[in-house]
């Protein structure tokens, strides 16, 4: 099997990278980093071509924090837009049968929503604040049914909660929400800061994913790529959150930050509590072992200290 990873230098990218090199997969990378612009049809054409790949894992996107995705809306939108769009289009005229697995965040669903079911994915508009990015996660589920009725090209969708861990940015506005959390404390530490200001009261909950969980999961999906339980998207869910004081906390336990932390109660604590339901997971997925947060916490951790000055 031959397996084109998308976005292979990105935060997800080289954790799913890992998964595939430690089981032994022929794999590719494939981003601007070698030459490929996938918002440009012929270089997905050409990476098809050159490859000639049986899997397409796609974790190339353009995402960055809550703040970003809004400072940066149009480009978000229009760079996904075309990334997914292309993508398709180069599978339709190849007329190859080749299979995609991808992620899809979370914030596609409806922005009432406090716990986060399948079946309910359409049910209501996103929130405002993550349009921008929400939007093409939506049209990825959309992309992908009209192209497999009128093409056959077949796409297991995986609906990812916030994910975690090594490889992400050092940039808090590009990081995702954990782990520009982490580095922030990390910083701290080497700085010498006494104290640590963290936006709002704490009080909101929401469900996390260690990034190694997710590729341990997509080594599951390929070792078994034809099984037909992967024909519907399925939420990679716990069914359980924990709010940011409370993440805050175990951060402060495990990495020794010695300082002191400020909650700044004028900036908004947005939704009061976001979980995802796990019913399909655990029929699809059985016996699943999740990273535990300690694990997860110190292992981020370790790695914004190897990448520390930033």
């Amino acid at each position: 099997m031959k397996i084109a990873l998308l976005g292979g230098t990105g935060f997800a990218g080289q954790n799913v990278s890992k998964a595939l090199k430690m089981n032994d997969y022929e794999f590719y990378p494939v981003s601007r980093h070698n030459g490929y612009d996938l918002r440009d049809l012929k270089h997905n054409l050409n990476f098809i071509e050159e490859i000639n790949p049986d899997v397409i894992i796609n974790c190339a996107a353009h995402v960055g924090s809550l703040n970003y995705v809004s400072e940066f809306a149009a480009d978000v939108i229009s760079d996904n837009t075309r990334m997914i769009l292309n993508l398709y289009e180069a599978l339709k005229i190849t007329e190859k049968k080749i299979v995609i697995v991808q992620p899809l965040a979370n914030c596609a669903y409806p922005a009432d929503a406090v716990v986060y079911k399948e079946s309910e994915f359409w049910n209501g508009p996103l929130h405002p604040s993550i349009m921008s990015f929400g939007s093409t996660r939506r049209m990825m589920w959309s992309i992908a049914e009209c192209y497999y009725t009128q093409h056959g090209v077949r796409t297991v969708n995986l609906i990812t909660p916030n994910m975690y861990g090594p490889y992400d940015s050092t940039d808090p506005n590009k990081a995702h929400a954990l782990n520009a959390l982490i580095s922030k404390f990390v910083k701290a530490i080497h700085t010498g800061q006494k104290e640590v200001e963290i936006w709002g009261t704490g009080a909101a909950i929401r469900e996390w994913l260690h990034v190694g969980d997710f590729a341990e999961i997509l080594i599951l999906v390929i070792k078994n790529i034809n099984d037909n339980k992967y024909n519907h998207p399925v939420n990679i869910a716990q069914n359980f959150g924990l709010s940011v004081k409370q993440l805050v906390d175990l951060i402060l336990k495990y990495i020794d930050y010695s300082g002191t932390v400020w909650y700044n109660t004028e900036k908004p604590d947005g939704a009061p509590k976001k979980v995802m339901d796990n019913s399909e997971f655990s029929k699809v997925f059985p016996g699943f072992h999740f990273t535990s947060f300690e694990e997860g916490i110190k292992s981020t951790a370790v790695y914004y200290h190897s990448v520390y000055p930033y």
